[in-house]
């Protein structure tokens, strides 16, 4: 059955079966979680995550997961995102954003458009990367922003990010606009306050907005306001993407023979020509339904290669 057959009398029917994503344009002020919360109290459905921390300063692509499709949240999470930030030259303050205090300033009249594009490039591909001492990562136990608040000092280990593209989109010193693709785990408070260091003027990020995560951009989002409308109206289901598609993954058609074999966990004849994403594709059914993530490997003893079930979603 389609998400989108549900009747608005149907909720706890929907609690029990639903699997698949809603693409949320979040607005500044709200957290994440907040945002997660609403989509629980609006659907009924306690199983939702989303896919990728935005900061309530933040607004733009945010990922919810809803029901079974949660198991995707670990694929889903480590795709590519992609950001247009606004940073001010001039001051690094201790977040590396407007909320936080200024630590040292110098005046960026001398930095020139040129020299701001240039100083760019040494940021693009493979680099190390400081997360901010206000951030969420942990730290013995405890989230880094916590320690912060508390006045203890934070020392948090560099980690490799990919940036793959940095464009300046508008040049209004002391502002500048940058599109900014990049990997998960990247963060681009860091990136302007490192921005500022290299121009020697300092820099702060004072706004951010998601355009991208893996494969969903603005288009496909609703905002979150005529979200909620939805779940007035008992209209929601509309919004939902299926499961299957919550990845961009490869993916093979399983016959009804072939799904009881997953279900149970026996692996399938490979295709050495078929497509994979680090070897590993989606199996569908022919409705379109997501039975399973499957992983190629190399049977040890007759040295063919077979699907192997990673994850089996299909239950039905």
């Amino acid at each position: 059955m389609s998400p989108n057959n549900f009747s608005s009398n149907s909720r706890d029917l929907a609690s029990s079966v639903v699997s698949g994503v809603l693409v949320i344009d979040k607005p500044v002020g709200l957290t994440s979680h907040d945002v997660v919360q609403i989509v629980r109290r609006g659907t009924g459905i306690r199983r939702a995550g989303h896919t990728g921390t935005l900061d309530p300063r933040a607004s733009g692509v945010l990922v919810v997961l809803v029901g079974p499709a949660v198991r995707l949240s670990e694929y889903v999470s480590a795709a590519d995102k992609r950001y247009q930030a606004t940073i001010r030259l001039g001051a690094s303050t201790t977040t590396y954003d407007a909320e936080g205090e200024v630590t040292e300033s110098a005046s960026p009249e001398n930095i020139t458009e040129e020299m701001f594009e240039e100083s760019l490039k040494q940021f693009i591909g493979e680099i190390e990367q400081v997360p901010p001492a206000y951030s969420a990562v942990k730290v013995k136990g405890e989230k880094a922003y916590e320690l912060s608040r508390k006045g203890e000092k934070v020392e948090l280990e560099s980690r490799i990010i990919n940036v793959y593209s940095l464009e300046l989109l508008e040049w209004v010193p002391p502002e500048a606009v940058v599109d900014v693709h990049c990997s998960s785990g990247t963060y681009v408070r860091s990136l302007a306050n490192d921005l500022g260091k290299v121009l020697g003027c300092g820099a702060h990020l004072v706004g951010l907005r998601r355009t991208k995560n893996g494969h969903f951009t603005l288009r496909d989002a609703i905002p979150l306001r005529k979200l909620r409308e939805s779940f007035l109206t008992g209209e929601w289901y509309k919004y939902l993407i299926p499961a299957a598609e919550a990845l961009d993954w490869p993916y093979i058609v399983l016959d009804p023979e072939e799904i009881e074999m997953v279900r149970h966990g026996r692996r399938l004849i490979a295709d050495p020509k078929q497509a994979t994403h680090d070897g590993m594709v989606r199996a569908i059914s022919e409705q379109s339904d997501l039975v399973a993530l499957l992983q190629q490997i190399t049977n040890e003893e007759t040295k063919a290669l077979e699907w192997q079930p990673a994850k089996v979603f299909f239950q039905s």
